[in-house]
């Protein structure tokens, strides 16, 4: 692993003996599917720690139950499987919600904490700007035994929702907004997954998070750049609660990606909308949508680590992650024919019942992948790009009228002639193959304007193939979230891929020669294969 700001400070914490253990965490609310961003978060934790034999949990914030549902607490579980890591415990903050709720009253006991009937309006009035101090709220100077019994009588959901709040009693007047009595408790009358109906009252993320990495012997907590300013609160409850073990925070930059959503709400807002199928749609930055398209967890993981770790917020081209899944599927997929929009070829002087089976190996750079045998007869199918009416210029390096070309492992073969429906398309071309020209063979007389690739159409298996553009057309965050979804992102094509791939298992991938690396859908089945392309051949990056 590559060296970062937060492996030097392990390094050093661990040769001064101020930690024993790495100890780190992971700690995502199950409100939605987890995206690409989040990615930077699982593996850095889990690859720091890994890296000193140290561990990670994972650790849900369920804290605020109106937004949470088990079905992401499992597609989190199953997408940090899926990158490959184990996390050491699987813990939620609802663990701890008895010891939260002790701290509560120990930090009213100590005068540190009260009971505020100040509404959310009232509460932001009070505190202030950034340029001038907030004001004491009335409410401030109850005595200890009044604020044990309004927090008693919140627990046991005495009042409203939004009636009170228990607020840490810090500084009204801090240069750091964190610091000027934040809530650390507030009313919630909400059914939790995980506790049922026992709990009125949820501890707020900023008092449960560093309480839970104390009680877990992290060491160092990794949070995003976003809570810089909220670590001087992170150790004021650690101090006043008087935890035994003091774990410290460290914030790094977020990752962003050009023309991506990486925005968890964002995300929800458009599969809610109906504007996508689902978190797992092939056009999602989720994880569960990325390894549906075809990325693998390792372009993935090769991805994050190449982009580093610092403590500035970073935004990288898409091409960047593109480029990490060619370079990991070049050497390791079958290559295969697809023909994806379709022109039918008629050989004319091929004979009509004969099938010619050519051994072909499934990639000429990975001889282990093997070999498979692709069939040539006279009725062929090819790519209606790959054909043009009037070869344009020396460029021009497919085939076109009175053109000829080499079919890949196969023959040459001319048009000679040009079939079109009565609106003026071409349905048809009709060719020549030269018997003496077979791949392999040595000949060399003639060279021919291009190598394409074919699918024999008697034999060829239907297919479905989803070609994507990015979702968004920009990354202009000022803009309507809707407004900038790209109307052209998902495009349906049909056609025809060679007989070996009738069996093909789902998420199974392959670089379709000259096209792209695809993946076999979810819902592929035998009689309808449909496959996703992941990424093009090579990159359209400008």
């Amino acid at each position: 692993m590559e060296s970062n700001f937060v492996k030097t400070i392990m390094e050093e914490d661990l040769n001064k003996g101020k930690v024993n253990e790495i100890v780190t965490r992971f700690p995502p609310e199950p409100s939605a599917y987890l995206h690409i961003g989040h990615a930077r978060a699982i593996i850095m934790n889990f690859e720091l720690a890994n890296h000193f034999s140290g561990r990670t949990n994972l650790r849900f914030d369920d804290t605020n139950p109106s937004n949470e549902d088990q079905s992401f607490v499992d597609a989190i579980i199953k997408d940090i499987k899926w990158l490959g890591y184990e996390p050491d415990k699987i813990l939620y903050g609802s663990d701890y919600f008895d010891i939260n709720y002790d701290l509560a009253v120990k930090l009213i006991k100590k005068g540190l904490a009260y009971v505020c009937d100040l509404n959310a309006d009232q509460m932001r009035d009070y505190r202030g700007t950034l340029t001038s101090p907030g004001k004491d709220s009335p409410y401030r100077d109850r005595s200890i035994e009044e604020n044990l019994k309004l927090f008693e009588e919140m627990k046991a959901g005495k009042y409203k929702d939004g009636e009170k709040t228990l607020r840490a009693k810090i500084d009204m007047s801090s240069p750091n907004m964190n610091m000027r009595d934040p809530v650390i408790y507030r009313i919630m009358h909400t059914h939790h997954q995980n506790t049922g109906d026992k709990w009125h009252i949820y501890p707020m993320y900023d008092f449960a998070h560093p309480i839970q990495d104390a009680l877990e012997g992290v060491t160092h907590s990794l949070c995003s750049l976003e809570y810089d300013d909220h670590r001087v609160l992170y150790d004021w409850f650690v101090e006043k609660c008087e935890m035994e073990h003091i774990p410290h925070q460290y914030e790094f930059g977020r990752l962003n990606i050009t023309n991506t959503i990486m925005s968890k709400r964002y995300l929800k807002a458009l599969v809610e909308a109906g504007k996508v199928n689902g978190f797992d749609d092939q056009r999602m930055p989720t994880l569960a949508g990325l390894k549906r398209r075809g990325y693998t967890k390792e372009a993935i993981k090769n991805f994050i680590l190449s982009t580093g770790l610092s403590r500035v917020n970073s935004t990288v081209s898409s091409e960047m992650l593109e480029n990490s899944l060619r370079n990991d599927l070049n050497y390791k997929v079958k290559r295969a024919h697809a023909v994806i929009n379709p022109l039918k070829v008629t050989i004319t002087n091929y004979p009509e019942d004969q099938i010619e089976w050519i051994d072909v190996p499934y990639n000429p750079d990975n001889e282990a992948l093997g070999s498979r045998k692709i069939a040539f007869g006279k009725h062929l199918y090819i790519d209606q790009d790959d054909f043009i009416e009037v070869k344009p210029n020396k460029k021009w390096r497919r085939l076109a009228l009175d053109v000829e070309v080499r079919l890949m492992r196969a023959y040459f073969v001319k048009c000679n002639e040009i079939i079109k429906d009565k609106d003026g398309n071409i349905v048809e071309i009709l060719c020549t193959y030269d018997p003496e020209t077979k791949s392999g063979s040595g000949f060399n007389d003639r060279k021919p304007n291009g190598n394409i690739h074919y699918v024999e159409a008697t034999t060829a298996k239907k297919a479905e193939f989803n070609l994507f553009e990015p979702l968004m057309l920009d990354s202009d965050s000022k803009k309507d979230l809707f407004e900038r979804l790209n109307p052209n992102s998902w495009l349906t094509m049909n056609g025809f891929v060679e007989t070996d791939l009738e069996n093909t298992e789902i998420g199974e991938k392959f670089q379709f020669i000259r096209t792209g690396y695809f993946a076999t859908d979810y819902d592929s089945k035998k009689d309808k294969l449909i496959f996703n392309r992941t990424v093009e051949l090579k990159s359209r990056f400008k």
